[in-house]
């Protein structure tokens, strides 16, 4: 198992549409960062978020969800409250190939914020929108800036090719766009 380089991922977004739009430097001024790192990709939040209210009292069931949990919210920021959470989508689009599983981790300018970004990996020849969860884990309301960064997203290539692939299992969440809500 390898990680790989920007060089790799430069290629692979540009030669084979790994990753869309596809940002070929990281942008750092004025804004939380994005593009291609050195060993990875600064992913960017949508401006469409699903924020989690207890308003009308329902529970959170992943095998029955009730689209009354949240409130829907569309702009350049979103404010999470205090000791909760939205899920939003990332503006770029994924085609992970089939000798690659990426591992999805939260930007460290909200991790000192307590906001905590939850993902989870992209399988091999997964592709989609990427939902994002992010939470807020203080007892103050939270801001999140809609098109800057919020997580990097780290590929590791496997010795060898899988055998069953995310897509060969024909996988609930492939070709996802925007904020996708639990499935079963």
């Amino acid at each position: 198992m390898s990680i790989k380089s920007d060089t790799w991922i430069r290629r692979m977004a540009l030669e084979h549409r790994m990753i869309e739009p596809f940002v070929d430097e990281q942008v750092r001024s004025g804004v939380i960062s994005y593009g291609v790192s050195s060993y990875g990709y600064d992913v960017r939040v949508g401006d469409d978020f699903k924020v989690f209210t207890n308003v009308f009292n329902t529970v959170v069931d992943p095998k029955n969800f009730d689209p009354k949990s949240f409130v829907d919210i569309k702009a350049d920021v979103c404010i999470i409250p205090p000791n909760s959470f939205a899920l939003a989508s990332t503006i770029e689009y994924f085609r992970v190939p089939r000798d690659i599983l990426t591992i999805c981790l939260g930007k460290s300018t909200y991790a000192r914020c307590g906001i905590i970004v939850n993902v989870t990996p992209f399988e091999p020849e997964w592709e989609g929108h990427v939902t994002i969860e992010i939470s807020n884990t203080t007892p103050l309301p939270a801001k999140i800036y809609a098109n800057e960064g919020i997580a990097q997203v780290l590929f590791l290539q496997s010795d060898e090719v899988c055998a069953v692939s995310y897509k060969d299992k024909k996988g609930k969440y492939q070709a996802q766009r925007g904020v996708t809500l639990p499935r079963v």
